[in-house]
């Protein structure tokens, strides 16, 4: 199963160091009967990346609980992997799984991550995300800048060389 995974800068890091790394509470974003079934149309394809964007959404999250780490580049993060142990979780989300472990590198089929030019508006959306998700209209602008922001995609031998760059 392709399973969206919300990360961070130095979640990147910590993959490629060791080679492996535990998701925050084991929770991705993934094409799940749940989510297929809450939209009337849309191919896998459509609807993986729905997935994806909801796992960016959750990136914004974990950038706000770093945002005292200075080195911690405020970049939205998703890491793209092929999994066999997930576990739907249509009780949280219609596309929330559960991981029972950590993911290896060899896991990674693709890394999506914010270009530079995303940092300030990123960075304002890991403040008021919670406040979007409520339905305040002004969060809800503040987060609209961010997710305007289309990103990157890497493929997974590429990322050392990224890190490197940033």
């Amino acid at each position: 199963m392709r399973v969206y995974l919300p990360g961070t800068i130095g979640m990147l890091r910590r993959l490629v160091a060791d080679g492996r790394l535990q998701p925050p509470g084991g929770t991705g974003f993934a094409l799940t009967p749940a989510l297929r079934e809450s939209y009337l149309s849309g191919d896998t394809e459509e609807l993986e990346y729905v997935a994806l964007l909801d796992a960016a959404r959750a990136s914004l999250r974990l950038i706000g609980a770093a945002e005292e780490d200075a080195k911690e580049l405020p970049r939205r993060v998703v890491i793209s992997v092929d999994v066999e142990n997930a576990t739907p979780r249509p009780d949280l989300d219609a596309p929330v799984v559960k991981l029972s472990g950590p993911i290896s590198y060899e896991d990674v089929a693709a890394v999506h991550v914010d270009a530079e030019e995303a940092e300030e508006a990123v960075r304002a959306a890991a403040q008021v995300v919670d406040a979007a998700d409520l339905g305040d209209p002004d969060a809800e602008f503040v987060l609209g800048e961010a997710e305007d922001h289309e990103l990157a995609w890497y493929a997974p031998q590429e990322l050392p060389f990224l890190l490197d760059l940033l």
